[in-house]
């Protein structure tokens, strides 16, 4: 049986750094195979290559066994082969189904491909109205559209990378029957994520990449997770230790019968949400996409305002109605869930970058942009947390997913906050700078300050949270303590189906 995807000897350089360095691999028809390796590793790089979008300087690219020469992703999709980005590929000005439409090569009836899209979702687990916007939508709710029109158009080789980041565990165990049942039908399936427990449930083989060579190959079902982290990294993974702490007599942070329409018609009203942080402590929401997180943290992190005051309270002071700027002078520092846009302007360099939320630490003057000093702060964030960039001259989206969500995390926390909200920690970040981050996080709170964390990665949650709350339908649950629920439950609670949802007073949860 000729394999379904042949590479031989791929090589791609930039200008000082070597991104493939001779990869070679096989993926036979019906093989569900994971490409492992730390961000900065050459994956993304590679799945570009294979999908057309970047050509590769030395190699052979073969389909079912002929030879793919100069390609695009039109070929590519010509060929079978379809791909999720891990930083999407959408237009933002247009629907759901408009731009599902765009990936559609026959004529097409908008009514009735929103239909489509409409079955689709549902029947995979990954609901979507089609007639949204897609600038109103989180970033879990962009990335199931990316995997819904890939679901579409029926491929021979499907390319996923971090896939499973928006759902339940619910909602990922009924993705793998679906990647399971497409696999059985022929469907070749590269699999890109950090979640190594997932890899070893799905996956039948994996290739794993270190500084754009190939490093190994194994079986993840007969291999353990930390020989699998340490085939990435090159050596073991930290622990993370959440250290007891006291924490401070009130709350830093405090939510009082915070309720707010959504200001988009297809978004979440929020509904007397109640939540204190209090220094100390690491507090996390839950949620699958789309339950109110991102009008929520709009209204945290002072993007939008609310007429009354007292609804928010940041140090004790009445908050609601100040701007971002002003929250950020009473001590809030915000990690953003889009990285690039948002966290980051992508075309400047880190060291601009960093004036972006650090210019009150003697970064302007008199009016004036001081450089130096802004790209000395941005140097002091790259040594310490690990950043790898060629110094703070870097453009920001030359940078690999992880190590920008390192410097934006490290940026953040170097301006010294007495309150710390971040959205989607890890989204996207190997298994070390994952483990980095959530102790980093640890370590803040340890030091007094409030860490509000909201993900969709629930293992991420249970690993560094002292409290943590579930968000559905705009309402939040009562605070679960370490201790006894488990993932399992809290995923009902993520679906409306736990008990919780609009109970008071604290409930136990567990490692």
């Amino acid at each position: 049986m000729k394999p379904r995807l042949e590479l031989r000897n791929i090589c791609k350089r930039y200008p000082g750094v070597v991104a493939n360095d001779g990869i070679s691999l096989e993926v036979m028809p019906g093989e569900i195979h994971a490409v492992l390796g730390e961000n900065g590793a050459g994956k993304s790089t590679l799945m570009k290559i294979i999908y057309g979008a970047t050509h590769a300087d030395e190699g052979e690219i073969l389909c079912d066994g002929e030879l793919i020469g100069t390609h695009g992703p039109s070929v590519s999709r010509s060929l079978g082969i379809e791909m999720v980005y891990q930083h999407f590929a959408l237009f933002e000005s247009v629907s759901v189904a408009e731009n599902i439409a765009l990936s559609v090569n026959s004529k097409y009836d908008i009514a009735t491909l929103s239909n489509q899209v409409s079955r689709v979702s549902e029947k995979y687990g990954l609901p979507l109205d089609p007639r949204r916007l897609v600038h109103h939508l989180s970033v879990g709710e962009r990335q199931r559209v990316e995997i819904v029109r890939c679901l579409m158009q029926d491929p021979k080789l499907l390319i996923l990378d971090e896939p499973t980041s928006v759902l339940t565990p619910q909602a990922v165990e009924k993705l793998f029957v679906t990647l399971r049942h497409l696999a059985s039908e022929g469907c070749s399936i590269l699999y890109i994520s950090h979640k190594l427990d997932e890899v070893q449930a799905l996956c039948d083989m994996a290739t794993v990449l270190r500084n754009g060579k190939v490093t190994g190959t194994a079986e993840p079902k007969n291999s353990t997770s930390a020989e699998l982290a340490r085939m990435m990294v090159g050596a073991d993974i930290p622990e993370t230790h959440l250290d007891p702490s006291t924490i401070s007599a009130e709350p830093l942070l405090s939510v009082s019968k915070l309720s707010a329409p959504a200001l988009d018609v297809f978004g979440t009203d929020l509904k007397e949400i109640d939540l204190d942080v209090h220094g100390g402590e690491v507090v996390g929401i839950a949620g699958v996409a789309g339950n109110g997180q991102a009008e929520l943290v709009s209204l945290l992190s002072g993007e939008r305002v609310l007429p009354s005051s007292h609804a928010v309270k940041l140090c004790g002071q009445p908050s609601a109605h100040l701007s971002a700027a002003d929250r950020r002078r009473m001590g809030l520092a915000f990690v953003p869930e889009e990285r690039l846009g948002r966290g980051a302007v992508p075309s400047h360099d880190l060291g601009d970058n960093a004036v972006l939320t650090g210019h009150r630490l003697n970064m302007v003057t008199r009016g004036l942009l001081d450089r130096r000093t802004a790209r000395g702060f941005a140097g002091k964030v790259i040594d310490r947390f690990n950043v790898k960039a060629n110094g703070p001259l870097t453009v920001a989206q030359s940078l690999s997913g992880g190590n920008l969500q390192k410097y934006i995390v490290g940026r953040e926390i170097e301006l010294k906050p007495q309150v710390l909200l971040v959205a989607q920690p890890t989204w996207g970040v190997d298994v070390g700078a994952a483990a980095f981050i959530r102790q980093t996080l640890i370590d803040l709170s340890r030091s007094g300050v409030a860490v509000l964390i909201i993900s969709e990665e629930l293992d991420e949650l249970f690993e560094i949270c002292d409290r943590l709350h579930v968000i559905c339908a705009g309402r939040l649950s009562a605070a679960l303590k370490r201790g006894e629920a488990s993932v399992e439950e809290v995923g009902l609670l993520m679906t409306g189906l736990g008990e919780n949802n609009n109970g008071s007073g604290d409930h136990a949860i567990s490692n």
